[in-house]
């Protein structure tokens, strides 16, 4: 159960930001980028695939890779605690930011989310960054992947590639200017299934304790987080947002 505490502490807030990572996507069955390199990407090292210099020298094994983990991704659904921060913002103007590349927080009815690590689904041309739009998935979740030529860009000609940050490359600015902004102007942010490992990502809820925030986390482990929270609620996203949506009291009676 989550204490009374906590929720009277959420309640007071007025300024509120929910920062999601992987190991909330996880709960939906989305495997982290390292577990996800089964059938034909098991020969490779993730820093095979998710580099600006790995698609330079092989696109097509790069797209392919990302188009198999696309459809994987569509295969699955949001869990509950998705679904919870869905109808806690259509309640209160939450701001979601993610590190995830995924799109379930969007698909559980959660709007304007800051993508910081960018999105799978918002692929774009390497030359003149014209976003794509995907015509069909290529894959079926069954696949066990294979190498596929990205399409061009329709404007262009140049490579479309995937609209996420790889290793090497910096945040995209845009998005990193607005989750600093929310997280140095909230009075309360949760951290939830977030690792507190990959920076600059990693010192959002510090952002926000610095500003005089409380930082909740929701993480069934300890992280680098437990250092500026000042709750800890050694629960799953999906164990822990609906518990807190209904103290809240903005689930729909039905």
């Amino acid at each position: 159960m989550i204490s009374e505490s906590i929720i009277k502490t959420i309640k007071k807030a007025r300024r509120i930001v929910v920062f999601s990572g992987a190991g909330m996507s996880a709960e939906s069955g989305v495997p982290t980028f390292r577990d996800d390199l089964t059938g034909l990407w098991q020969q490779y090292d993730p820093m095979q695939l998710t580099t600006p210099e790995a698609f330079a020298a092989d696109a097509a094994l790069v797209w392919g890779w990302y188009e198999w983990r696309r459809t994987r991704i569509l295969s699955v659904e949001p869990n509950p605690g998705h679904m919870a921060i869905a109808e806690w913002q259509k309640n209160y103007p939450l701001v979601v930011i993610t590190q995830n590349v995924d799109d379930l927080h969007e698909r559980a009815g959660s709007y304007n989310v800051i993508h910081i690590h960018g999105s799978i689904f918002s692929p774009r041309c390497i030359k003149c960054k014209s976003p794509h739009e995907f015509e069909s998935t290529y894959l079926q979740p069954q696949d066990s992947g294979r190498r596929i030529d990205p399409p061009l860009c329709t404007v262009c000609g140049h490579l479309v590639r995937p609209g996420v940050v790889w290793f090497g490359e910096p945040l995209y600015e845009p998005d990193l200017r607005a989750a600093i902004f929310s997280a140095e102007n909230c009075d309360l942010l949760l951290a939830i299934g977030t690792s507190g490992a990959v920076q600059p990502a990693a010192l959002i809820p510090q952002w926000a304790k610095e500003k005089g925030a409380v930082v909740v986390q929701i993480n069934p482990n300890p992280t680098p987080i437990d250092q500026v929270s000042d709750y800890n609620i050694r629960m799953t996203a999906a164990q822990a947002l609906p518990q807190i949506v209904e103290a809240l009291g903005f689930y729909d009676e039905a």
